[in-house]
């Protein structure tokens, strides 16, 4: 087996290797080729007569490229993440590719990045350990609040949203949840399972852990905006897309929204993952974000440690086994008839 990765890192590139190494003894080992560069359309030539490709959130995988990499002989969509909503599902049906993915790498990974997240910018430990370093020890402007007591919204309560929730219960909050699918684990934890309105309009802090879907795509916008408690924090963890961001901007500027947390951009593919140190960022939605002294912003870190690197690359070669094995039982079963 044969396998293209692109949006290639140096800790891909180790994690892997190190994983298909320990997989060195099966009776499919798979080969590696590592490409840095995003999979589109103008990259898809890389990928040709390589059996799977291994790609990442921000490659593109719509009917045009899946349709080239059929050409080019590739089976197998391997996607080292969890999301899936770059990829063009029915196309790749028709065409007969496989598309796996990494469903539960480390929700712990994940939930705790976004209380992280909760922390630093509510008593401004970003901005407290900059001012120390240039010798200024004043606490006015890092004021902060207890976490304790107050109301915390989950929307989405798979595994990564029953973590955070089991961290928050662990905080002394009061939990509201949302899901289509209340998860019975956050509700034996102490969480109330309430509708969408009902959590926007009593939550204190809001945090999502849900999937980018048609249904899901600028959730948080102007109207659900209007409905939260006036200065509510927000956090996102998920998707970009999840939150209209020209909106939230709107509501920073109001006071609305008291503070934003944000691992993800929805138009983070031409930003994260790279160094623009000596750039200039061209997005001027983006870079009003930065202005705003109650934003926080990673770039799409949430996911790395090291135990969930290791889980994906684990998981993955996993994925690409077991359909090798599926071929093969189908190939033996044909011949024996």
């Amino acid at each position: 087996m044969r396998m293209a990765m692109f949006s290639t890192k140096p800790y891909d590139r180790t994690f892997f290797t190190r994983a298909a190494g320990s997989d060195a003894q099966s009776t499919s080992p798979c080969e590696i080729e590592f490409f840095e560069a995003r999979l589109t359309m103008a990259t898809a030539p890389l990928a040709a007569g390589f059996d799977a490709v291994c790609v990442f959130v921000n490659d593109h995988l719509g009917v045009d490229v899946l349709e080239a990499l059929h050409a080019g002989g590739t089976r197998i969509v391997a996607l080292r993440c969890a999301g899936f909503n770059h990829v063009d599902l029915d196309a790749a049906g028709r065409l007969g590719i496989d598309v796996v993915r990494v469903p539960a790498y480390s929700p712990w990974a994940v939930a705790e990045h976004a209380v992280g997240l909760m922390l630093t910018l509510n008593r401004r430990i970003h901005r407290a350990s900059a001012r120390v370093r240039d010798g200024n020890f004043s606490l006015v402007g890092l004021l902060g609040f207890d976490f304790h007591g107050k109301t915390v919204g989950v929307v989405g309560t798979g595994a990564i949203g029953t973590v955070f929730t089991r961290i928050m219960m662990g905080f002394g909050c009061d939990v509201l949840t949302y899901d289509p699918y209340p998860n019975p684990e956050c509700e034996a934890l102490g969480a109330t399972a309430v509708d969408l309105a009902t959590l926007y309009a009593k939550s204190d802090v809001i945090s999502l852990h849900c999937p980018l879907t048609p249904q899901t795509h600028h959730m948080i916008d102007a109207h659900v905006i209007s409905q939260m408690k006036r200065g509510v924090m927000i956090v996102n963890t998920s998707r970009g897309a999840l939150i209209d961001t020209v909106a939230v901007i709107e509501a920073l500027k109001t006071e609305q929204v008291g503070a934003l947390a944000i691992d993800v951009y929805e138009e983070e593919e031409h930003l994260f993952f790279q160094d623009l140190s000596d750039t200039v960022i061209t997005d001027d939605v983006f870079s009003r974000l930065l202005t705003f002294p109650n934003v926080l912003i990673t770039a799409h870190q949430a996911f790395f440690t090291r135990e969930a690197l290791e889980q994906i690359a684990a998981t993955t070669l996993a994925n690409i086994a077991a359909l090798q094995r599926r071929d093969r039982d189908a190939a033996h079963l044909v011949a024996a008839q």
